[in-house]
């Protein structure tokens, strides 16, 4: 046992510097390490050398082993203290603070089921602009310029000659497609539209519509039953429902679907086998191609599924409305 060697180990020891996680447990290996840590060799030398001896080096071996559990020790400690400041330190065995689950807005959930159900059956979504002019909104849809269904769908213009308007539906994405495409094709948009009406529990000035056509040679009127008919028991099961005879500029014949719930006849939609006008301003053949077309109103859709009486609530952005379709998400 040499007593210089004793001091080399003590002044290595004092001047180990220990600033990582990585400094500590090579420190510890070096030191105290089971099979060959330096401390731990010198206890085993113990056993080589006299009574007399042992209890002199046994005590100085003991100091330098306290001295390096007190050097681990210190580095824990300003480790703790410093996880403290920073507000990291933390009770393992106390359950995580859970991420609070988002809903989907009721209109969203209602446009994402009607789109996936028209996918389903050969449609597809397209969308187009809200502000439009005079001529895809109005006049290409058979609706002239002193035609009076005009006064039925009064909106807000931008800027006048040209006619610069917010869409009052989305029929003018019709138009829209239809000159660039050459049928058959069937299509669905939904989007907002917008309309100068007094704002109360059942109409707003700003809502969203789902439109729907189809143009092929041969559609029928029995074509366009069926479609709504899929539509209907897909949203509410199986219902009641009618056609009455209605009439809209771009369509003829035309008809209002209403379904039989809560013990009355509640009107949702309408419909119609496309207007030739409409399909020769667009540039296709009356003669050789037919079409339905429908449209929806999605908050008049909403209020029956989900049972909800004003229709102002969509737009109050009121968290404890939202909450509740968490389930839908």
């Amino acid at each position: 046992m040499d007593q210089k060697k004793i001091e080399k180990i003590k002044k290595d020891l004092q001047c180990f510097h220990i600033k990582t996680s990585n400094d500590l447990e090579t420190f510890r290996i070096k030191f105290l390490g089971k099979k060959k840590g330096i401390i731990t060799i010198l206890f085993k030398k113990l056993k080589k050398i006299s009574i007399q001896k042992r209890k002199i080096y046994g005590k100085i071996i003991n100091e330098l082993k306290k001295e390096a559990k007190n050097k681990i020790n210190i580095f824990h400690s300003k480790k703790n203290e410093i996880s403290n400041e920073k507000g990291l330190q933390f009770d393992p065995t106390i359950p995580g603070t859970s991420i609070e689950i988002g809903s989907i807005h009721p209109l969203s959930i209602l446009k994402n089921r009607i789109i996936d159900l028209f996918i389903k059956i050969g449609f597809t979504y397209v969308d187009g602009p809200e502000i439009e002019d005079d001529w895809h909104n109005f006049t290409a849809l058979n609706i002239p310029i002193f035609h009076p269904s005009r006064e039925m769908q009064d909106t807000f213009f931008l800027c006048k000659n040209p006619d610069v308007l917010l869409r009052t539906h989305t029929s003018s994405v019709q138009i829209r497609y239809m000159k660039k495409h050459s049928p058959p094709f069937r299509v669905l948009s939904i989007g907002k539209v917008y309309r100068n009406e007094t704002i109360s529990s059942r109409s707003n000035f700003m809502f969203h519509q789902a439109e729907g056509f189809y143009i092929d040679k041969k559609v029928s009127f029995s074509d366009l039953k069926q479609t709504i008919h899929y539509l209907i028991t897909s949203l509410f099961g199986e219902v009641k429902m009618r056609f009455r005879p209605s009439y809209f500029p771009f369509t003829e014949p035309s008809a209002e679907i209403d379904i039989y719930c809560n013990n009355e006849w509640l009107e949702i939609m309408g419909c119609g086998m496309i207007d030739p006008q409409v399909l020769k301003n667009v540039n296709i053949d009356s003669e050789i191609y037919s079409g339905f077309a429908f449209g929806l109103g999605i908050e008049r859709l909403a209020l029956i599924i989900y049972k909800i009486k004003d229709i102002r609530i969509y737009f109050d952005n009121d968290i404890r409305f939202l909450k509740q379709f968490k389930s839908e998400f």
